[in-house]
């Protein structure tokens, strides 16, 4: 590219001009007018890109003597009545003649009967001393008021091989494939012959760069460019790919193909969940992803796993995921990032406190750049610092959650509103419990727990440390995750649109738009349900997000090691003694069976 910013234009330029001069003097234009019309194109083909950059001339020799127009009008104006139907017929028949429709220069000879012939440069002599008017045409296609560039070259050609000083020419235009005589231009002009060009070393200066702009020192000419991307076998590859959405928006709605493209999604979780969610969502037209898991392929999961292989095995998922995914799809841009991400309950030791607050701000920083985030982790507790993140920052949530015969998918709700101040610090004491739209917030992931996410994963038996869960079971989860995602960046409100239940009538584009889907494989069943956030949840209460908007980090790195503090913080340990004192039986709802992935 930057020796193509720097060829020397004038001397390209020049070098054609040479070449245009010497065709004048040889004669060799006499046989052959288009000589004249010489161009010359200098490109640079960017094929990493798919762009081709490019600038054009077309050679004009400069006089250095003066050319003086002495008329300029149109040839209706010129031409008698007469003169201009003959001539207008002549064009039409000498048009259709194949072997002369090349010939850019020619003569025009108009008898005393307004009779018109078309002869060529080589008939000059011929006609010479036969009385008759003679005009020397050429195709022009410049504007309405001033001849063409072409006319500059015409002029040196007589001037040097003709020795003609003053001459009557005839601009020829068209309209649409024909002649169009009354538009045409009839002009007369005079010109010195000029000194020197006959010297066999004699260079001529010429003009002719398109586009071509004077600065205070020099000429700067801007390349065109030529986006070749279309034929690019990729774009083609990928306009396949998305046939099928553009298929939906001609026959149903229109999807929205670039608000799709644009969107960042943050996969957490890369096993039989966060490999389904990635490939369905490359087939929505997604194409910006990253993936955060901490585990490796081994055996077992090659069949439970859709995108992994036998040569995956006891590679890292994330390194794994990566190119399977870019085998089907080369337009994505997917990341894959090896980390454990943080988890309550799960005592940190102070060798490894360094290395868990790093953790816990990567985290902060890929949903702080990310605007969707799919839970797909494998336990309970690891779902926790997501969920505040997201609802920290009020962004897209979606958990999906397999048993071993149900599944749960889930849209988190919006993060509280504030009122008042616009600093996070001053209005943490004034968070709302609606949403910035004025509604009742939707609920998180935690916010029917009664009890502080804790350690799942130490204390397994053998058969809790095997997820079982029903074949197809996280295919099915998968598919309404992305398909739930899909609706609610299609609605007009977006993380703040209402939760629908079947059977009562929905407003978005894609359908009903509910909160939580839960299914049965082993009873058939699929409810739709609403629920709100609670005031004591663990994760996006008004009191958990105020006290991790003043503390930071420090607040997260407590929690992580004494998950019973969220209790006391949240209330859920006074809810517990009254309950006790209620005797209300409760329920842990922290049912491995319910949560594993």
């Amino acid at each position: 590219m930057r020796g193509f910013q720097n060829l020397d234009r004038a001397l390209l330029l020049k070098s054609e001009a040479k070449k245009i001069l010497y065709d004048i003097t040889s004669g060799k234009v006499e046989e052959n007018p288009a000589l004249l019309l010489r161009f010359l194109v200098i490109s640079f083909a960017d094929l990493k890109n798919w762009k081709v950059y490019y600038n054009v001339a077309f050679p004009s020799l400069i006089f250095d003597s003066k050319i003086t127009l002495l008329s300029l009008k149109l040839a209706s104006a010129v031409l008698s009545q007469e003169e201009a139907i003959s001539l207008s017929k002549t064009f039409t028949e000498w048009r259709k003649s194949s072997e002369t429709t090349v010939v850019p220069f020619f003569l025009i000879d108009l008898s005393p009967d307004s009779s018109a012939t078309i002869r060529q440069l080589k008939d000059w002599k011929a006609c010479q001393g036969n009385g008759q008017k003679l005009l020397f045409g050429f195709y022009d296609h410049g504007n309405r008021r001033f001849p063409g560039w072409a006319l500059r070259n015409y002029i040196a050609f007589v001037s040097l091989r003709w020795k003609i000083e003053k001459v009557q020419f005839f601009c020829y235009r068209e309209k649409r494939g024909r002649p169009d005589v009354q538009q045409s231009l009839i002009g007369e002009a005079s010109f010195p012959v000029p000194h020197g060009w006959d010297e066999p070393d004699y260079v001529p200066e010429a003009i002719g760069w398109e586009g071509e702009t004077t600065g205070k020192e020099s000429k700067e000419t801007k390349p065109k460019e030529i986006d070749l991307s279309s034929i690019n076998p990729a774009s083609q590859d990928e306009e396949k790919q998305l046939m099928h959405l553009k298929l939906m928006g001609w026959r149903h709605f229109p999807v929205n193909l670039d608000k799709l493209s644009r969107v960042r999604c943050l996969l957490l979780g890369a096993g039989p969940l966060g490999c389904e969610v990635a490939r369905l969502l490359m087939t929505w037209g997604v194409r910006k992803l990253t993936v955060v898991d901490d585990g490796c392929v081994s055996m077992s999961d090659l069949v439970k796993q859709s995108l992994y292989t036998d040569k995956d095995c006891g590679v890292p998922r994330v390194t794994a995921i990566v190119p399977h995914l870019k085998e089907r799809c080369s337009a994505v841009e997917v990341e894959g990032i090896q980390m454990e991400i943080p988890m309550l309950g799960h005592n940190i030791s102070a060798s490894k406190l360094s290395s868990v607050h790093d953790d816990c701000k990567h985290l902060q920083t890929l949903v702080d750049s990310n605007d969707v985030v799919f839970l797909l982790n494998e336990t309970w507790e690891s779902m926790w610092l997501p969920t505040l993140l997201c609802a920290d920052k009020n962004k897209i949530a979606i958990t999906a959650a397999l048993g071993y015969d149900s599944y749960l998918v889930m849209r988190h709700g919006a993060g509280p509103g504030m009122r008042g101040s616009a600093d996070v610090v001053a209005a943490a004491d004034k968070l709302s419990a609606e949403d910035v739209l004025g509604r009742q917030r939707l609920g998180c992931y935690f916010c029917n727990d009664v009890v502080a996410p804790v350690d799942s994963v130490s204390n397994r038996t053998l058969d809790q440390q095997c997820t079982v869960t029903r074949p197809g079971l996280a295919s099915i989860a998968s598919g309404r995750a992305a398909d739930l995602f899909t609706r609610l960046l299609h609605h007009p409100d977006g993380i703040h649109a209402p939760g629908e239940i079947a059977g009562t009538s929905c407003e978005g584009p894609l359908g009903l738009l509910p909160h939580q889907i839960r299914g049965s494989l082993s009873q058939y069943n699929l409810l739709t349900l609403l629920g709100y956030s609670s005031s004591n949840c663990t994760a996006c209460s008004n009191a958990v997000l105020s006290e991790y908007r003043r503390r930071g980090m420090d607040f997260v790195m407590q929690v992580i090691n004494e998950p019973t503090y969220l209790e006391d913080l949240t209330g859920l340990t006074d809810l517990m003694k009254s309950a006790v004192y209620s005797q209300v039986e409760w329920v842990d709802e922290a049912d491995d069976d319910e949560i594993d992935i």
